[in-house]
């Protein structure tokens, strides 16, 4: 079976791409990947506000006896020391690996750091993805006020590079499928859907906000399923799925549904990373099954426009199950 694909212009010897993770900060583990026979790896995040923290830091503990000029030394050195240790592993996967390496940078302003995008590409990142999300927390300020920051984010990172960016968005909006398709116009070469973000819980003994659950499980592919099934037929760009994807069957209906590629990362941290070649496997032998002999053969089939029943994608009631209504 040929399982390779396209996905940004990035030939991929199989559509399954080890996620953005703690498991892609490491060399060792992303060769690991590579063997296993993912078809790409995004690196581990550069978090804006991680940069940002230790710039502070640093300029906070010098500021009681340091100079004005040794503080702006302090600030320079430590943004370029994180900056740094991130472009030294671009270099060095793409030294020690065949397949595409994308970086990614998780970012919420348009700040001064969108400049770090050419220094990416210099390293000889293959392509960037874009992990963005502006909580839509200030009753003050309109939707269409952070959505415009999306496209002012992406517009100003497209202006440092020539490497393909995909941008990974939340389903949080008033009107996804317009927004996703406004998106879609301004160049970017994906949309990854969806980000998962840091859930707050509650410690009621210590009353301290603490992280819920980190790691996605299968049930949460349908999540994006459904509008990557709405959106593969309607945008101006690919779609690289991601969350809830857990086995060979998880990669299937992403594929199914129009996706180009498809993410995994949750998985891993369970069952290593070897665990990806029997992810790819699974896929193969339903290929050979239903005799299909190329990702294209199927790709998009059960897609919104090529349905047999599109309406099933856009049912959201639960009248239909419980009515035993068919």
């Amino acid at each position: 079976m040929d399982i390779s694909t396209t996905y940004m212009g990035l030939h991929l010897k199989s559509p399954l791409i080890a996620g953005s993770s703690g498991m892609t900060r490491s060399l060792t583990t992303i060769k690991e990947f590579e063997k296993s026979g993912v078809g790409a790896v995004v690196l581990k995040s550069l978090f804006e506000e991680q940069i940002s923290y230790e710039v502070k830091q640093a300029y906070d503990e010098a500021a009681g006896d340091s100079y004005p000029e040794a503080l702006d030394y302090i600030r320079s050195y430590s943004k370029d020391k994180s900056l740094g240790e991130y472009l030294q592993l671009i270099q060095d996967a793409k030294k020690s690996c065949a397949i595409p390496i994308i970086a990614s940078v998780n970012c919420n302003t348009n700040s001064e750091w969108t400049a770090f995008a050419s220094k990416i590409e210099a390293a000889g990142a293959d392509a960037l993805e874009l992990n963005m999300f502006i909580l839509p927390s200030d009753p003050d300020k309109e939707g269409t006020h952070n959505e415009e920051l999306y496209f002012k984010i992406f517009n100003d990172v497209k202006k440092q590079v020539k490497i393909p960016i995909a941008i990974k968005i939340s389903p949080y909006f008033s009107s996804l499928a317009r927004f996703a398709t406004k998106l879609s116009w301004g160049g970017p070469a994906a949309l990854v859907m969806f980000n998962r973000f840091f859930s707050p819980d509650f410690d009621i003994d210590n009353f301290k906000v603490i992280p819920s659950s980190v790691l996605s499980k299968p049930e949460e592919l349908h999540d994006s399923l459904r509008w990557v099934a709405m959106l593969s037929d309607r945008i101006y760009c690919d779609i690289a799925a991601s969350t809830g994807v857990h086995d060979g069957s998880g990669i299937i209906k992403q594929l199914l549904a129009g996706a180009k590629a498809v993410q995994a990362t949750s998985v891993f941290y369970g069952k290593g990373t070897g665990y990806a070649a029997t992810m790819l496997k699974e896929l193969e032998e339903w290929m050979k099954k239903h005799n299909f002999n190329c990702i294209e053969d199927f790709r998009g089939k059960m897609s919104y426009k090529k349905s047999d029943n599109p309406a099933a994608l856009e049912r959201v009631q639960f009248m239909k199950y419980f009515a035993g209504i068919e």
